[in-house]
């Protein structure tokens, strides 16, 4: 998208169908785009699509899913033509010790946050290409310092934003600016019950005051589309985050560090009763993809 020129272009923006995404394909609509909503809630999509200002499509896929995201760049095109904008935005989470953890959930945390913004680069490239746009990778301040209880949700973040900054200085040659969105805490269903739950309680109040504050999928989808508009290289949701980038290098030590001290007054129990699946889009994804449990294991008879 050219600065200041919401001109009837196409953005497409993957798990529209609620939070930051949702929030980010209104505002898109307003400032004049045509908006393609890809997710996995086709119903959610829907009514989000019906609610816009500007001519919409919805296609329900699964962004670990290569040859469907294929397709579905080929129906953007057809149905509204190329895109201009792409934000990489579909994710789940997953909390609780490592050990504790389903070794699948690990798995799929991993590829749909890493390999479904691979795959959504791939698909939607030679669009991108063809109208010199942006391609906007969201992240999270969970690449800044890992935390431990997250470590499936904190590696994808990292790999994200390594993955983009290779892509950037691929793409700047062919007229593609990429950019990154780091989001700290931000009100969608993925932390509804924050307080309630120990992972995210301990790595919040840990936090200085201004870092504990909850801001809505709005707010930060407002951060977003002043980036896009910018086709910034980094976009930091809130902006304040910006000046937290020179301290990455300390900042593993620090959260490791209060994160230890947390851990050894909780009791044993208290984290792994909360292990599993963080938001309901998370939890559906989740559930459309766990693999079923092995079949009981029957000793032969002895001879």
């Amino acid at each position: 998208m050219v600065q200041g020129r919401p001109d009837g272009r196409v953005a497409v923006v993957t798990g529209a169908a609620r939070g930051v995404g949702e929030a980010t394909v209104r505002r898109l609509a307003r400032r004049g785009l045509r908006v393609a909503l890809l997710g996995r809630e086709l119903d959610s999509l829907r009514q989000v699509a019906g609610s816009l200002p500007t001519e919409a499509c919805c296609i329900e896929v699964d962004v670990t899913d290569a040859a469907a995201l294929q397709g579905a760049a080929r129906g953007v095109q057809e149905r509204l033509g190329a895109a201009s904008v792409v934000v990489a935005n579909a994710g789940i989470a997953a909390a609780g010790p490592f050990a504790a953890s389903e070794a699948a959930l690990f798995n799929r945390v991993i590829e749909v946050n890493l390999i479904g913004s691979a795959n959504t680069a791939r698909a939607f490239l030679p669009q991108l290409v063809q109208t010199g746009g942006y391609y906007l990778q969201i992240a999270s301040t969970a690449a800044f310092g890992s935390a431990p209880l997250m470590s499936a949700y904190c590696a994808s973040k990292a790999g994200v934003e390594s993955f983009a900054q290779a892509l950037r200085t691929e793409l700047r040659p062919e007229g593609v600016d990429v950019g990154i969105a780091y989001l700290h805490w931000t009100g969608t269903d993925m932390i509804g019950a924050i307080d309630d739950h120990p992972v995210l309680r301990a790595l919040r109040g840990h936090q200085p005051a201004p870092a504990r504050r909850v801001h809505s999928a709005e707010q930060v989808a407002a951060w977003l589309i002043h980036g896009i508009n910018q086709r910034a290289t980094s976009v930091y949701a809130p902006p304040w985050l910006r000046i937290v980038q020179p301290l990455r290098p300390v900042l593993p030590l620090i959260v490791s560090a209060a994160a230890r001290r947390y851990l050894a007054a909780l009791p044993a129990t208290e984290p792994q009763g909360m292990t599993g699946v963080l938001g309901a889009g998370g939890r559906a994804d989740w559930e459309a993809h766990r693999p079923p449990p092995p079949a009981p294991h029957v000793t032969p008879p002895q001879c």
